[in-house]
Formats: structure tokens, sequence, C-alpha cells
């Protein structure tokens, strides 16, 4: 089936360039271009895409208000194409909060005009042609913070690793929200472009408790920090125990299922690094993303005894990694990404 893709950019160069990438691709077809929001507006009511391409900024109405607009009313997979700037990371962000499926920097776009197997924006609109989009729920404005209270009879664990992809940085965000200030230390696998990984990690910080910052190679778990894979081609791993305690790491490797960082190899290196004695002080959380990278892992963090949650399909963008892992019966609880949280913090009901 041909994936049939509408490309919206106010530079007409950048258009032909986005044009040339995916017209290469026996399995792609852009069926037209535009250059601001009204033009598009009207090519997507009458061509019906299955995905789009979307520049942030642009002339008269910017592609974050456009985008906002889709997702009410007309819910299309998009993938936000920005530039790697400050000001550009931090509008991909909240595009990705507001349902773009995925994000490419042009600069990246441009170093992979020699590549013949597509490169990341043919393999971006592969992924967003297989998410099925609800529309959103209106917005309402959220109530006060109220920190939730560890449950008395499931101990907290001494770590928490969660892995994430295709839709998985709004999933963070609603996620985190509900984290007290003082959470165990936890750590992120989120696939996305390294350009665009500070960004989400500053974003995160703002919203959040706990403080969200990009893992670094040594720095030493302590609770109440959050640390995302800084996504420059490396690994995050856990290491070390003892007097010093556990610590993150980042190694140079090839890509695991897929991904480099890869979420199996986080999970996988945590299983190593604790071990049956101390498994049950791990905590292993799957959202939503596309294949199947963390379901090995955490395999092996729930054969060492681990408390391993993965979120439902109903609250899922793509179901991909959570399905892998709950089939695999690596995950022993699966959850509404809203009552993840509530599952690890908050005290259950007794019943009389």
């Amino acid at each position: 089936m041909t994936i049939r893709v509408l490309v919206v950019d106010d530079s007409p160069v950048m258009r032909a360039l986005l044009e040339h990438r995916l017209q290469r691709e026996s399995d792609i077809a852009v069926i037209g271009s535009a250059g601001d929001a009204a033009e598009a507006r009207q090519l997507i009511k009458a061509l019906d895409p299955d995905v789009v391409t979307l520049d942030i900024e642009m002339p008269g109405m910017d592609g974050l208000s456009f985008l906002e607009k889709i997702m009410a009313l007309r819910p299309t997979p998009v993938i936000l194409v920005s530039g790697a700037t400050e000001r550009g990371a931090d509008a991909t962000v909240r595009g990705l909060q507001l349902g773009a499926v995925g994000c490419l920097a042009k600069s990246e776009l441009r170093l992979e005009a020699g590549e013949s197997d597509g490169g990341a924006l043919a393999r971006l609109v592969r992924e967003a042609a297989q998410v099925r989009l609800r529309p959103a729920p209106p917005r309402t404005a959220p109530g006060p913070a109220v920190a939730p209270a560890p449950a008395p009879d499931t101990p907290l664990p001494d770590v928490i690793a969660i892995g994430s992809s295709t839709g998985g940085v709004e999933a963070l965000h609603v996620l985190l929200s509900e984290f007290p200030a003082d959470c165990p230390p936890t750590l992120i696998v989120q696939h996305i472009n390294a350009c665009f990984a500070g960004a989400i990690a500053q974003s995160l910080d703002r919203a959040v408790r706990p403080r969200v910052m990009l893992a670094e190679t040594d720095l030493v778990l302590t609770p109440g920090t959050v640390l995302l894979a800084p996504g420059e081609g490396r690994h995050l791993q856990v290491a070390g125990a003892g007097a010093q305690g556990l610590r993150c790491v980042l190694r140079e490797g090839e890509p695991v299922s897929g991904h480099r960082p890869s979420v199996d190899r986080l999970f996988g290196s945590l299983a190593t690094t604790l071990g049956p004695q101390r498994g049950r002080a791990a905590l292993a959380i799957l959202l939503t993303g596309m294949g199947q990278d963390g379901a090995e892992g955490m395999a092996a963090l729930a054969a060492i005894g681990a408390r391993t949650i993965a979120q439902d399909q109903a609250s899922c963008v793509v179901f991909g990694m959570p399905r892998a892992a709950i089939e695999r019966g690596a995950a022993r609880e699966v959850h509404p990404l809203s009552r993840i949280a509530p599952a690890i913090f908050t005290p259950a009901k007794v019943q009389p």
C-alpha cells in the first residue's frame, strides 16, 4: 500500500528537497505540497493524506497553531520538520506534546542527501503511517498539584527505568507529572533525535516535581532525579553497587533492537547490575512506541523479580513496544497511562 504524503513548508527549496527524498521511495507518494497553513488546510480536506510533514515556522498561522487545529478537527499523523536551533527544538517538543508523532531536524535531512535507504525522513513516514489517532479530548485547566503518597504495602523500588518511542514525549509528561519530588532515581530512554533531547529534558524539568536532566557518564543515581538519555548515539546503562551506589554510564556500541540508545540495553544493564538478590529493587515501565525495543530487557528484569509495567493499548499512540513485552510475558502489569503513577505511589484501597 502506498503512503500518501502532504508536504507543508514555506520554503520552496525545502519543499523540493522533501519531495525529492520521498519520491525516491516505491512505497511513498507525495500527493501535494503547500507553502502556508491556509493552503495546507484546503489540501488536507481535498486529498486526505496519510501523513503530513509540517514546518514549525511559517508565515501567517505558525506550524504549532496549525498542528493544534489538525489534532482537534482532523487528526492526522504529523511529522515536524524544524531547525535544530534552541527555538526550533523547544517548538518541536511542544509540537510532540500536542500530538505530532515524529520530528526531523532540517540539518539532518541535508546531511543525508546521499543515502540510498530513504534516511530518517522515509523511516519516520513509514512509522507515522501506522499510527491511528483519535480526536483529542477537550483540554481543561489542571488542578492543584498534589504529591501522591507511597503505597505502604508495596515498597518503592530503588530505581525506575522507562522506555518510550512514538508518542512518548507526551506520555512522559503525563506520567512524570504524577511523580513526587523525592521519587526513586529514574532513567529514561526515549527514541528521539539528539537535537531535541535537551529541549525535552528542559520541558519536563519545568513541568514536573523531580529534577529532570540529560544523563552523563558516572552520574550517581539519587532520589528526586530523572535522567534522560541524550540520544547522541550512545547507550544509557546502569553500573556500580556497594557504598558508591548505582550510577549511569553512556556506552558506544552497535544499535540494539534497531536503536541507539536502546531500551533493551538500559533494562538489560539494570538486570545484570542488580542480579537476582536485588531484583525487586527495580521497576521497569514501557510506554507507547513502535517496534519491540525493551521487551527482551524487560523479560530479563522480570526474571530476577523486578516489577514490570506496560502501558495499555487504549492509551498508546502506538502499541508496538508494550505489546511485544506483554506477548512475551515480560510485563507483569498493564495499566492505562493515567494509572501507572498511581499504581506505583498511591496506596491501594482496602476492600471491606
